[in-house]
C-alpha cells in the first residue's frame, strides 16, 4: 500500500516546479516556505564537520530561502530528472545551478557536477523535510570565476562578505551540535 497516491505526489511535484519557476522569475525564493509543514526541516552538508539546518517554516523562509538564497537572484535551478517513491512518500530531484551572468563566449556561468534535493512528503501538498546536496568545490570555483570577471551581483557580494566575517552564521552548526541530524 503506497504512503500516498502516486497522482497526489505527481501533483505536488508539478506544484513545486511551478512555484520554483515563479520564484526564479521574481528572484525571491521565500514564497516556497508555504510548501513546507509548520515544523519542517531543511538542511544540507557544508563540509566534513558542518551542516546547515533550518528548523520550522519560519527558519526555512528566513534562513534557507532568504539569507542562503540571497544574492542568487537571476540564477535558475532547472530540474533535470525527478524520481518519485510513492511507498515512502519521497521525491528526489536532480538540478543544475545556472547564473544569469554570461562568460565572454556567451555561455552562462554554471556549477558543474550534480546538485539535488531529497524531499519527504507530509500530505496536504507540503514537504515535511528537504535535504540538498551539491558539489561545494564546483560552487566555489564558479563564484571565484565570477568574482574575477567582475560579474557577481551586489547581493552575492554581500552574501560572500557575510560568510567571510568568520563569525557564526545562523543555521550553520558543528555536525555534533545540529538541532536536527541530516539523516
Amino acid at each position: 500500500m503506497p504512503a500516498f497516491p502516486r497522482e497526489e505526489l505527481d501533483e505536488m511535484v508539478r506544484r513545486w516546479l511551478e512555484a520554483n519557476r515563479r520564484c526564479e522569475e521574481a528572484g525571491d525564493w521565500r514564497p516556497l516556505a508555504e510548501m513546507y509543514t509548520e515544523n519542517a526541516t531543511y538542511g544540507w552538508n557544508v563540509g566534513p564537520g558542518q551542516d546547515f539546518m533550518a528548523v520550522g517554516r519560519e527558519e526555512i523562509r528566513d534562513l534557507a530561502l532568504g539569507a542562503e538564497m540571497g544574492g542568487l537572484d537571476g540564477w535558475s535551478y532547472p530540474y533535470q530528472s525527478i524520481l518519485v517513491d510513492d511507498r515512502k512518500g519521497e521525491v528526489v530531484g536532480f538540478w543544475k545551478q545556472v547564473a544569469d551572468a554570461r562568460r565572454p563566449d556567451g555561455t552562462p556561468y554554471e556549477v558543474q557536477g550534480i546538485g539535488g534535493s531529497w524531499f519527504h512528503y507530509a500530505g496536504d501538498f507540503r514537504w515535511s523535510w528537504q535535504r540538498d546536496w551539491f558539489d561545494l568545490g564546483n560552487v566555489t570555483a564558479v563564484f571565484v570565476e565570477m568574482m574575477k570577471a567582475g560579474v557577481l551581483s551586489d547581493g552575492m557580494k554581500r552574501r560572500l562578505d557575510r560568510a567571510a566575517t568568520g563569525g557564526p552564521l545562523p543555521g550553520y552548526y558543528d555536525r555534533s551540535q545540529s538541532r536536527v541530524p541530516l539523516w
